[in-house]
């Protein structure tokens, strides 16, 4: 009998594990968390072993950490290189392509480099190496970190504003260092007797540094060096504005896809168009609740429905608790009259939400006439499935989405 659908089928759970599955509180987030913990470990480990106290004492403890953590990586690596072929049917990719595309990604680099770089330090016996190699799987930190895949994507999108940068300064050092050749080559010989000597100073003077050690004496020169601080501020202004820029501009992208995604997948959004769900999206309001705070009680007047960014709440029903987590909403009844709410809902840790206010979205709908057909096209059928009958907030859609509660000891 052959055992190839059993391995393609692990292939392809192993494959959702590692790339796809970092729902909160899932299986894939869990292992998520559990590499970052190895990664942070096995660095700190790095870092004690470069204190010659603490390495003589801790010596075989800390090796075998830095063993273990490699020995992980490594795992990891040739994991993720056998599942990423799952995803070939669906992408319409060979399996071979995918694994090369893996391979020399970003993200795959970066993997190899975690291990492989120790490893051969290691081999060679060569302490100092072993230490410099072991803060590299650091950089792994960007699969799972937002802000700095974010902040690479930044860097991507500006690659040639930036290299433009590095253009200009390079050609204010050669500017600056050759004018204090000229200046100071007779007066100061060994310190400007050449350009690429003098070149020194105007690296750490446009940098803004300073050390010190190698200033001009004469009036000219100290004019020129004026200049050259002036113009080091704006070097290094200018490359900081144009990442700034646009890193805000990259996590107000993230964003606004994530918001937009969430709007799009409320049935009662779900066949609107761009104008009319970036209209929506303008009447999103921000709102923070800590662990253990009540957002809304049962019984009272439903106004809002709610976005979940971040966090967790949990809702007590007459018959049930569900918990709805990062990426769910709630409360959609509530655009469509006034109803009663049907469940407290109750934040399980700090809370990040986006607030919809029916007399918002009302005062919308009055101004866009197909729209507002829409809407009360759908709101006759959502109504009619609303669970808890004339005075239930949330549809049977929205309890789908949830994952049970504890149950109650009532």
């Amino acid at each position: 009998m052959s055992t190839q659908p059993n391995a393609t089928g692990f292939r392809d759970r192993l494959c959702q594990l590692l790339e796809h599955d970092h729902l909160p509180h899932s299986a894939g987030s869990r292992v998520a968390r559990l590499i970052v913990a190895i990664i942070i470990v096995d660095v700190l480990a790095m870092i004690l072993i470069s204190v010659p106290e603490i390495d003589a004492r801790f010596d075989l403890v800390l090796t075998l950490i830095d063993r273990a953590a490699l020995t992980l990586f490594t795992l990891e690596y040739l994991a993720r290189l056998w599942a990423v072929a799952a995803d070939a049917p669906q992408r319409g990719i060979s399996a071979r392509r995918l694994q090369l595309n893996y391979v020399f990604s970003s993200l795959g680099v970066i993997d190899v480099l975690a291990f492989l770089p120790s490893w051969m330090a290691m081999f060679m016996g060569d302490r100092a190496t072993m230490v410099v190699c072991g803060m590299l799987p650091f950089l792994k930190l960007v699969r799972y970190s937002p802000a700095m895949r974010s902040l690479l994507a930044a860097l991507q999108s500006e690659r040639r504003a930036l290299f433009g940068c590095l253009v200009i300064l390079v050609g204010a050092v050669l500017l600056f260092a050759s004018l204090l050749y000229g200046i100071e080559h007779d007066v100061q010989p060994d310190k400007f007797g050449n350009v690429p000597a003098a070149m020194w100073w105007a690296i750490v003077t446009l940098g803004t540094v300073g050390y010190g050690d190698v200033v001009p004496v004469t009036a000219m020169g100290r004019l020129v060096s004026v200049f050259a601080i002036v113009g080091g501020l704006i070097m290094i202004a200018l490359p900081v504005a144009i990442v700034a820029r646009a890193f805000a501009d990259e996590v107000h992208r993230r964003d606004f896809v994530v918001t937009w995604s969430m709007l799009a997948r409320v049935p009662l959004f779900s066949q609107l168009g761009a104008e009319e769900i970036a209209d929506i999206m303008r009447l999103l309001r921000a709102q923070t609740i800590e662990s253990s705070e009540i957002l809304v009680r049962r019984g009272e007047p439903a106004s809002s429905m709610y976005f979940i960014t971040a966090g967790e709440v949990e809702i007590e029903l007459p018959t049930q608790r569900v918990r709805l987590a990062e990426g769910t909403f709630f409360g959609e009844i509530a655009l469509l009259r006034r109803a009663d709410r049907s469940g407290t809902v109750t934040a399980t840790r700090k809370t990040r939400l986006l607030a919809l206010d029916a007399k918002d979205f009302h005062a919308l709908i009055a101004r866009v006439p197909a729209l507002a057909a829409h809407i009360e096209k759908t709101a006759k059928a959502r109504l009619a499935d609303t669970p808890d009958g004339p005075k239930g907030d949330i549809a049977a859609e929205e309890i789908a989405l949830a994952s049970p509660g504890p149950t109650s000891s009532d």
